[in-house]
This record gives structure tokens, sequence and C-alpha cells, in this order.
């Protein structure tokens, strides 16, 4: 999208206000309290993590022969991110002959000098460190940037993951030693022992191929997961799926059994290409609608099982020049929302030291540039400041839920200034609250008003009466996103938003039927549970309650009463 002085502006309020969201203490070692993260007062902690690649050739975390990890760490925490999750290949830890070389000797093995120079200019003081320590120092370097660490065991031999016969997706593939890689979580367990700010351990990332089956599963995930639990019992354990982390459905029939408690979570990938070209030649709407029930399916059943669920990897080629990408971001941070997710990005990374024989490869999923200076869309961030605080979970102030009405597209909600201005778009974090009754009103929580259809192409308005035709909002496709009602004429209509203004008008309903070249998504609205404090909104609401005759009065007088 086309940067604009007024997107930026809004930038840098949002990384400011993130800034101050991520100086407030967070309680370690985390825990879990059903399918919750939480803190030890019990407060949730939402995991809004952003993926830093540690485990290619060169086994070092790319970008520092690019910027100081002092100024890689500010800015993951200026773009509201609160934690890491840092790639690493087993071969780091299990290999001597491999984790003793310098970072210097690494590099030099693969003819890789411009690198060196790089390192050696912006971050001099790991250049000659083992690589086992440099790992430790980047690790170390995020704590100090006020950054959680999830460290993830991605791949056994360093390289670009993942294929189904790369000889690391199973245990008993070439490259995967059951045995090896128990060993090696648990130098890294042992490691990071006492380390307050790592967090978790991802025990393997991408579990696939032909060797692939439930049994070994739970064979030796279960023995990984005690022989970390033994070597530090603060981390949370985090267990990966079959078939490139998207089948948990074993799980549904059979617990996995373990001797602790309180620190399990899973975790799930959900990208574009994961449903191969359906986004761009399919119909979103049932697109949406039909990868969704499978995804529950598949694994959003761990949520009603009690456990937490962490999309530990999804993302977007940055230029938005994807089709399939860009549909599937809305349908994607849509279910992120409904559900409160824990995720992680992928990827921090602008480009890398060497990629499947590709010096300097630029990384299109890379929210950074190919120099690491600048934000390859700052837009995207918007997008994605909604689901970086958490809608619910234990510790959250209010104990009514109520619903924000989110719009995926843009990544803002529904607000306004008064009763008397327009409804628009806005940072969910001034949300109104909204009440989605029984008989499918949206009422404006606690006061009598309600949104109403008014003409096709109109603003859609608060009214007092709310019992008629136009005042009520039916769910409607199979992305049950559009919310659609009828206007004074008997046309059905679907709330939109004027791209000029962000205001919201309601429109003929798009893409209902299976139109593959339609894009609905300036009609997609979540409606989403919340519990969090009102702040704003409550404050408005207080202000209804205090002077309602004359706001009724006022309202009547231009016409919102209006049936």
């Amino acid at each position: 999208m086309k940067e604009t002085t007024r997107s930026m502006k809004g930038l840098i309020l949002f990384c400011s206000v993130a800034a101050v969201w991520l100086q407030a203490a967070v309680g370690l070692p985390l825990h879990t309290d059903s399918r919750w993260i939480v803190d030890e007062e019990g407060q949730r902690v939402k995991l809004r993590c952003v993926n830093w690649v540690s485990h290619l050739e060169a086994v070092v975390a790319e970008g520092l022969s690019k910027q100081p990890i002092d100024e890689i760490s500010n800015r993951i925490e200026s773009f509201g991110f609160n934690c890491v999750r840092l790639t690493w290949p087993l071969f780091l830890a299990t290999n001597d002959s491999l984790n003793s070389l310098t970072v210097r000797q690494s590099f030099q093995r693969l003819g890789l000098a411009e690198a060196i120079a790089g390192i050696q200019a912006n971050n001099p003081f790991i250049i000659d460190l083992p690589l086992i320590k440099a790992f430790e120092a980047v690790v170390g370097k995020l704590g100090e940037g006020k950054l959680m660490v999830i460290l993830d065991n991605h791949i056994s031999k360093p390289g670009w993951c993942c294929s189904n016969f790369d000889g690391n997706g199973f245990f008993g593939d070439q490259y995967f030693s059951p045995e090896l890689w128990i060993k090696g979580l648990t130098r890294m367990a042992a490691m990071f022992n006492g380390v307050a700010h790592v967090v978790g351990m991802s025990l393997r990332n991408e579990l696939r191929g032909p060797k692939q089956n439930v049994n070994d599963w739970y064979r030796y995930m279960q023995r990984g997961a005690e022989a970390v639990h033994s070597a530090n019992p603060d981390v949370l354990i985090i267990l990966s799926g079959l078939s490139f982390d998207r089948d948990l459905s074993f799980l549904k029939n059979q617990p996995i059994n373990l001797t602790f408690t309180a620190k399990l979570v899973y975790e799930v990938h959900w990208y574009g290409f994961s449903d191969g070209s359906s986004w761009e030649s399919g119909n979103s709407n049932q697109v949406c609608g039909r990868v969704t029930n499978n995804l529950m399916k598949m694994s959003g059943f761990i949520l009603e099982q009690g456990f937490p669920l962490f999309i530990s990897e999804f993302g977007v080629d940055q230029r938005g020049t994807n089709i399939n990408d860009n549909r599937y971001l809305s349908c994607f941070l849509s279910v992120a929302a409904e559900f409160d997710l824990d995720w992680a990005l992928w990827t921090l990374v602008g480009s890398y030291y060497l990629r499947e024989g590709v010096v300097g490869l630029n990384e299109f999923y890379g929210i950074l540039d190919w120099n690491w200076c600048s934000l390859r869309n700052s837009s995207f961030l918007q997008r994605i400041s909604a689901l970086q605080s958490p809608f619910q979970g234990p510790g959250l102030e209010e104990r009514r839920q109520y619903n924000v009405i989110f719009h995926p597209l843009t990544g803002l909600c529904v607000v306004r200034k008064s009763l008397l201005d327009p409804l628009k778009l806005g940072p969910c974090v001034d949300s109104d609250p909204w009440y989605y009754t029984p008989q499918k009103f949206l009422t404006l929580k606690g006061t009598y008003f309600c949104i109403q259809a008014e003409e096709m192409g109109k603003q859609a308005k608060l009214g007092i009466i709310c019992t008629v035709s136009n005042a009520k909002w039916d769910m409607i496709s199979d992305s049950k996103m559009h919310l659609s009602s009828k206007v004074s004429n008997g046309s059905m209509v679907c709330l939109d938003v004027d791209s000029s203004t962000n205001e919201i008008v309601t429109n003929s309903c798009k893409c209902l039927g299976r139109d593959s070249a339609c894009d609905p998504s300036s009609q997609w609205f979540k409606l989403v549970n919340s519990t969090r404090s009102l702040g704003r909104a409550r404050s408005m609401v207080s202000m209804v309650g205090s002077s309602l005759g004359n706001v009724v009065t006022k309202f009547v007088e231009l016409g919102y009463g209006s049936t």
C-alpha cells in the first residue's frame, strides 16, 4: 500500500502506545491457566511474537551484518512485539565441531566475506565468539531489550526449512535421531535454566514426511517434553503437530501423558499457501468458511480442551501484491481476533546471509527491508495492532463481556467520538462496547441505541427504535462476517466502509456467489468478545446514563430514531 503522511503519523502514535504497553512488568516465569498463558500473579500474558531466523548454514541470527543487535531489539519492541521466537538447529547443541566454530570461521567456510565485514562493523563483540556463545549473546541482548524469548528447534542440520524429503522431517530421518534430539533439547534447556526471559521452548518445528505417524509422535514428544521439564522447570513446553504443524487432530481422543501440569502449549502454522492457491482461485467467503472450519477441526479444539493454542507462524508477502496472501490475511486476522490467540509473525528477517545457495536473498515476508533499516510495509503493523493487546483472559478488568466490531481489512474497530458523530473506524483500544442481542440487534452497551441501516450507500446510524427491520443484522455468507440488514424499500444491504472517510456505510452485499474475482474484505466485520477495560467507551456510556433524556431528544430531532 502507498505510504502517506497520515499513515506514518498513525504508525508513530501506535509505536508510542505499544511501548507503554510493553513497559508493564511481566511476572516471570509464565505458566498456563486453562487455555490462557499467565504470569506469576495469574494475569494473562498474550504472546505477540516475531520469528527471528538463526537456523541457516551460518548458524548466526540473521541481520547482524546489517544493524547492531541493540538497534534490532529496540525496533522489535517499538513495533509492539513482546517476544521473539528464535530458531535454532539441533546440531548447534549436539555437534561440538560445529558449535565451537567462531562466527568468523562459520562465515569464512561459506565464503561470506562481506557478512564478516558487516558483523565486524555492527556487532564486533560476537565476531570471534563460538557459535553457541554467540547464540547465548543474542538471547541475552533480547532480554536487555525487554523481550521474552521462545527457543524453537527448527531443524537438525543447518539449512532452509522445510520439505518432506530433507532428512529433517520426522523421528528416524537421516538427520533426526530421537536420542540426539533429546540430548540437544536437554542441553539447550539447561543452558538457559535461570534465564527468566527465556519463557518457552518449542520442541520441534513442522514434523512431516513419509515416516510421520501418531505412535512415534506420542512416544518421542512425551520424552522430549519430560527432558526439557527436568532440565528447566520454568519454561513453557510447546508441542507441534504433524503435516507441517497443521494437524493436532489425534489429540481429540488421546491426550498426551505428562508428569507436569500448567505449562503445556500447542502450536500450529497457517499461511495463505497452506491452502494452495485457493484464496486466489476461489470465492473468499467460501474459502474462509471452509478453511476456518478445517482449522478448528484439526487444531482449534485444543482451546476447548483447556490448552493454549499458539499460532507460531503466520505471514504474508509484505509487498502487498500477492492476491492469495492478501485475501488469506483478512480471514486469518478475523480468526486470531475471535479466539484471541497467541501468535508469532513470520518474519523479522529482511534478508539472509545465505539461503538456498543465494547470497543476500531478499525476504519478502520480512517486516524489515533488505538493509534491515526500514519497515517494508508500514500499514501492516496497523493491521496486526488490534491483536497485540488481549481481548479476554485472567486479570482483565471488565467482568461482563461485550463485543468489539473488528474490521480485519484495516485492523481497526467501529468507534465514535460522541453519540452524534458518524460511526467510523478507529483503533480497537478505543472501541465502543457493543452487544449483539439474541434478536440480532447491535446495541451500544448500556444505552438504548442500536445501529440502523438508512439507505443504500448512506451512513449507518445509531437510532433509538431497535425493534424495526433495519436494526436487525444477520451474519450471512460462509465467512459469517457480512452483517446484513434491510432498508425501507426492502433491499438487502451490508455494513461497509467508505475508504475516503473511514465512515461506516451500507452498500449492496458483495461476493455472495461463487465469483473468484470478487473481494468482499471491505464488508467483513467480526464481532469479537472482550472483557478488557472499556477506557474511553466506559466514559461515554457513563455520559449517556447521566444525560440520556437530552441525548434522546436530540436524536429524535435529527431523525435518528425514525423508522
